[in-house]
């Protein structure tokens, strides 16, 4: 059935369709997080205990959301997060938001696990491009896809460092959605009570090229989506990735480098250290390590620590214009929505991940007029009040004497991306 993206005016909105749209473990499969979704939880709440003082009497007539991410402008203070599940949820869904991010006139993250090629997305799509990275064992194979990345067009590299094994998600293994995809009983009635997604999205690409692949993992590891038995279920897990092989991505990488997952001001300072331009506070939308804590309360330290040197960017949770806010308030400077456009392209494809989008911006904009703020930039602080003890342990941490229980290293050029002026600062650490 046709969904009117028009029809919705949340976010929220936008799942409720998604839910109706896709089967229940593709559904899930982007929607919950890991283990008993603690830290799911978590982001959510922390975002609620945190409150916004208002202005009144301001001339806000003049607002804007103008922005720049490493020099660049952007229309928004948002880029799309990497997620590898957009071409499941709809075809070719991977351009379907790209399009959507460009005509926002903000950056689109597209995923090493995406089923669409990175050349495919920037030949289509069009706007900035960034392409995400997972390390691999083998790290020639990353280079490879580095190297891709950078024949094709892309501005800027995230290299995602929080998944060093694979997360726990038991709901995944309930609804039969494992990699590679194998058909039984639950999971065939699922796709069942959802024909439109087969026939838009599952039947499509099998009439045009069969079975989708993991298009952009290295040829050595592409597999179809249904595989075989014994074949490797998904990317293999790095759990060797340590600060050199981020050295190493610094030289063969002359863009902005980011680095994804990281929530210990100490590791925000390493990464400074590495050659890093930005650092992106993240738990990865609760769908990792259900123990870690909510991202927007690890953001103030972090931002404290390296701030004035590169800059600091929060992903996980955000699900309101408002949010956004107050990650920017916080410090941030720039915030990542993963989830958000996903639901609008699950049930209309570009038209959908578009109000997404819009959504969001106006979102940020009613917030603006609210709190008396003409600008993105003019957010700090001062607007926000903070529940009791929120931050505590970060304000203690920094308030202790510099641990640093590596070796120093030879010290590491910084990026002519960087949004720091200074010069770069030798490492007192070395691999961690």
């Amino acid at each position: 059935m046709f969904y009117n993206p028009a029809r919705a005016y949340s976010i929220a909105d936008l799942r409720d369709a998604a839910r109706r749209s896709l089967p229940r473990g593709l559904f899930e499969f982007v929607d919950r997080g890991s283990e008993d979704e603690v830290a799911l939880r978590r982001n959510r709440a922390a975002f609620e205990a945190i409150a916004m003082r208002p202005r009144i009497l301001v001339d806000v007539s003049a607002r804007s959301q103008a922005h720049s991410f490493f020099g660049q402008a952007s229309k928004m203070p948002i880029a799309v997060a990497p997620t590898g599940a957009a071409g499941l949820l709809w075809f070719d869904g991977e351009i379907a938001v790209a399009r959507a991010a460009a005509k926002a006139g903000i950056p689109f993250t597209l995923s090493t696990a995406s089923i669409i090629s990175m050349e495919r997305v920037a030949d289509e799509a069009g706007g900035r491009l960034w392409f995400q990275l997972y390390m691999l064992p083998d790290r020639r194979m990353a280079h490879q896809l580095v190297q891709r990345a950078k024949s094709a067009g892309y501005e800027g590299l995230i290299v995602t460092v929080d998944t060093a094994t694979t997360p726990n998600r038991e709901y995944n293994r309930r609804n039969g959605f494992v990699l590679p995809m194998r058909m039984t009983g639950k999971n065939m009635r699922d796709v069942a009570l959802r024909p439109g997604w087969f026939f838009n999205v599952l039947a499509r690409y099998l009439l045009r090229s069969g079975i989708p692949m993991f298009e952009n993992y290295p040829d050595e590891l592409k597999v179809k989506l249904t595989g075989k038995p014994g074949e490797q279920p998904g990317l293999p897990k790095s759990d060797s990735l340590n600060w050199n092989d981020l050295r190493e991505l610094r030289k063969i990488w002359d863009g902005p480098l980011m680095v994804k997952g990281l929530m210990h001001p100490d590791d925000a300072a390493l990464a400074a250290d590495c050659g890093a331009d930005a650092v992106i506070v993240s738990n990865h939308g609760g769908r990792n390590f259900d123990g870690a804590m909510a991202t927007v309360e690890a953001l103030p330290a972090v931002v404290d620590r390296v701030g004035s040197r590169i800059d600091v960017m929060v992903d996980s949770g955000f699900r309101r214009g408002t949010d956004v806010a107050k990650a920017l308030a916080l410090g941030a400077k720039g915030v990542f929505v993963g989830r958000a456009p996903l639901w609008g392209v699950s049930c209309a494809g570009e038209a959908g991940a578009s109000r997404a989008l819009d959504i969001l911006r106006e979102e940020i904009d009613r917030a603006l007029a609210f709190i008396g703020c003409t600008t993105v930039a003019s957010l700090d602080r001062s607007i926000l009040q903070l529940p009791p003890g929120f931050g505590e342990w970060a304000q203690t941490h920094l308030q202790a004497p510099a641990r640093t229980p590596w070796a120093p290293v030879a010290a590491v050029t910084a990026s002519p991306f960087s949004s720091s002026s200074s010069p770069a600062v030798v490492s007192q650490a070395s691999q961690a």
